[in-house]
Protein backbone atom coordinates (compact mmCIF):
# COMPACT_ATOMS: atom_id res chain seq x y z
CA UNK A 1 0.00 0.00 0.00
CA UNK A 2 1.17 3.68 -0.53
CA UNK A 3 -0.14 6.88 0.24
CA UNK A 4 -0.39 10.12 -1.49
CA UNK A 5 2.31 12.66 -0.59
CA UNK A 6 -0.68 15.14 0.88
CA UNK A 7 -1.86 11.82 3.07
CA UNK A 8 2.12 11.85 4.07
CA UNK A 9 2.47 14.94 4.97
CA UNK A 10 -0.78 14.72 7.11
CA UNK A 11 0.63 11.88 8.76
CA UNK A 12 4.04 13.60 9.56
CA UNK A 13 1.86 16.83 10.73
CA UNK A 14 3.11 19.36 8.42
CA UNK A 15 1.34 20.57 5.22
CA UNK A 16 2.00 18.71 1.28
CA UNK A 17 3.41 21.97 -0.12
CA UNK A 18 5.50 22.36 2.62
CA UNK A 19 6.55 18.41 2.30
CA UNK A 20 7.01 18.68 -1.38
CA UNK A 21 9.12 21.89 -0.75
CA UNK A 22 11.79 20.23 2.10
CA UNK A 23 11.42 17.06 -0.03
CA UNK A 24 12.63 18.94 -3.23
CA UNK A 25 15.42 21.03 -1.38
CA UNK A 26 16.68 17.64 -0.13
CA UNK A 27 16.91 16.11 -3.46
CA UNK A 28 14.54 13.14 -2.56
CA UNK A 29 12.55 15.08 -5.41
CA UNK A 30 12.78 16.72 -8.84
CA UNK A 31 10.85 19.42 -10.34
CA UNK A 32 8.43 17.83 -11.07
CA UNK A 33 7.78 16.22 -7.99
CA UNK A 34 9.04 12.74 -9.08
CA UNK A 35 11.65 10.39 -6.80
CA UNK A 36 15.42 12.11 -8.07
CA UNK A 37 16.81 8.94 -7.78
CA UNK A 38 14.03 6.29 -8.18
CA UNK A 39 16.68 2.82 -7.79
CA UNK A 40 18.21 4.37 -4.76
CA UNK A 41 14.97 5.28 -2.96
CA UNK A 42 12.32 2.71 -4.49
CA UNK A 43 11.30 0.78 -1.04
CA UNK A 44 10.06 4.62 0.20
CA UNK A 45 8.91 6.38 -2.59
CA UNK A 46 7.14 5.02 -5.62
CA UNK A 47 5.54 6.82 -9.08
CA UNK A 48 2.31 5.84 -9.82
CA UNK A 49 0.95 6.05 -13.68
CA UNK A 50 -2.13 7.15 -15.07
CA UNK A 51 -3.88 7.72 -18.29
CA UNK A 52 -7.30 9.01 -19.53
CA UNK A 53 -8.29 9.78 -22.82
CA UNK A 54 -10.19 13.70 -23.64
CA UNK A 55 -11.73 13.78 -26.53
CA UNK A 56 -10.12 17.74 -27.54
CA UNK A 57 -6.40 16.55 -26.95
CA UNK A 58 -6.30 12.53 -27.20
CA UNK A 59 -4.25 10.30 -24.81
CA UNK A 60 -3.18 11.87 -21.34
CA UNK A 61 -0.31 10.98 -19.12
CA UNK A 62 0.08 11.75 -15.22
CA UNK A 63 3.23 10.56 -12.72
CA UNK A 64 2.75 10.95 -9.44
CA UNK A 65 4.85 10.26 -6.07
CA UNK A 66 3.75 7.68 -3.79
CA UNK A 67 5.45 7.02 -0.28
CA UNK A 68 4.99 3.95 0.76
CA UNK A 69 4.06 2.27 4.68
CA UNK A 70 8.44 2.16 5.47
CA UNK A 71 8.99 4.73 3.71
CA UNK A 72 6.85 7.26 6.44
CA UNK A 73 9.23 6.73 8.80
CA UNK A 74 12.20 6.99 6.64
CA UNK A 75 11.15 10.48 5.32
CA UNK A 76 10.57 11.71 8.54
CA UNK A 77 14.05 10.96 9.42
CA UNK A 78 15.02 12.63 6.07
CA UNK A 79 13.56 15.60 6.30
CA UNK A 80 14.41 15.72 10.34
CA UNK A 81 10.73 15.98 11.45
CA UNK A 82 9.94 14.69 15.26
CA UNK A 83 7.15 11.84 15.46
CA UNK A 84 5.29 11.83 18.48
CA UNK A 85 5.01 8.35 20.15
CA UNK A 86 1.25 6.95 19.77
CA UNK A 87 -0.73 7.44 23.15
CA UNK A 88 0.26 4.26 25.33
CA UNK A 89 -2.68 2.05 25.49
CA UNK A 90 -3.60 0.66 29.28
CA UNK A 91 -3.19 -3.10 29.43
CA UNK A 92 -6.82 -4.58 30.18
CA UNK A 93 -5.02 -7.50 32.21
CA UNK A 94 -3.65 -5.21 35.03
CA UNK A 95 -5.42 -5.18 37.52
CA UNK A 96 -5.31 -2.41 40.23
Amino acid sequence: MSLSLKQAAERLGIGHRTLMQRMRDKGLLDKHNLPANPEMTKAFLVTREGRWFHEKHGMQYKRTTRVTDVGIHWLAKQLGIERPAPPAVADPREVA
